[in-house]
């Protein structure tokens, strides 16, 4: 009896955490990654731009899904800073590697590319930025996530759980739905790009098929100008990449010079500026 008693009250869970509170990291440092992107673009390009992963929401995803790994796996190496650090460094890479080739295996697109960066594996991890993975681990479970958890244990105190639960699944599906959304538009996106003969990309005669079947439906035609134009994509995602044909990486925006890419320009920074006199002379 005592044992049925224990396999009943026994909740399941990932990486030690209740389902609830890895959704609630999940979303919460989503959210933080989205403000981490937004200032580092202010900072390095002076410019105020779109720095989620989907097309509606303030969400960097990565961040989300890396710090919930983190959280889980970093128990295993909270003996020191440098034992975290290593282990920050170390998931936080393969996290990184294994989002940058869903990316572009499910979704086709390149989220960011560090070819052109040292000791880098197939542009999609460098030893830079792993370093910053690993900086961050340190900060995460030292300070960072202890927050996190007493704004979790306010939000209980104060709010009912089964609203606060409501809130949390509503926002994964919304989550969910808009990253399949997101796919469903960068396919057609590409499909223009690829009949305009502006890139001549990989998978090229599949994107153009997709794009005869928009124009024979004139609905999904409307609809596609309408809320997913070129402005629309290249605002929402300003830094994205494609390969082309011959194997190039190119920069999407580029190819539209007559669109904004990003929302506001407040400064030029000192570095690109220093760039612009150098091409001058």
């Amino acid at each position: 009896m005592k044992n049925k008693k224990e396999k009943t009250n026994k909740k399941f869970t990932i990486l030690g955490m209740s389902i609830w509170r890895v959704l609630a990291y999940f979303i919460i440092y989503s959210i933080l990654g989205y403000i981490i992107e937004t200032l580092f673009g202010l900072v390095t390009k002076g410019v105020i731009e779109s720095r989620q992963s989907f097309l509606y929401g303030p969400f960097c995803a990565i961040y989300g899904l890396g710090a919930v790994i983190m959280i889980g796996l970093l128990q295993y190496f909270k003996k020191n800073n440098f034992t975290l650090f290593f282990g920050g460094f170390l998931i936080g890479s393969v996290v990184e590697y294994l989002v940058s080739l869903f990316g572009e295996m499910m979704l086709h697109v390149k989220w960011w590319d560090y070819s052109n960066m040292p000791l880098n594996i197939n542009g999609r991890i460098c030893v830079y930025f792993s370093i910053f993975w690993g900086i961050l681990a340190i900060f995460l479970m030292t300070y960072i996530n202890k927050k996190v958890d007493k704004v979790l244990i306010s939000l209980k105190e104060k709010i009912n759980i089964k609203v606060l639960k409501t809130v949390t699944i509503l926002t994964i599906i919304f989550m969910a739905v808009d990253c399949i959304y997101t796919g469903v538009a960068l396919r057609m996106f590409y499909a223009r790009i690829e009949h305009s003969g502006l890139i001549k990309m990989q998978n090229g005669e599949q994107y153009l098929l997709d794009y005869e079947e928009i124009q024979n439906r004139p609905g999904v035609k409307e609809f596609m100008e309408k809320y997913l134009s070129d402005e629309k994509m290249l605002k929402t995602f300003p830094n994205l990449k494609v390969t082309d044909i011959n194997g190039n990486i190119v920069l999407v925006k580029d190819v539209f010079p007559d669109i904004q890419p990003y929302y506001v320009k407040l400064f030029t920074p000192k570095q690109v500026q220093r760039i612009n006199v150098e091409q001058q002379n």
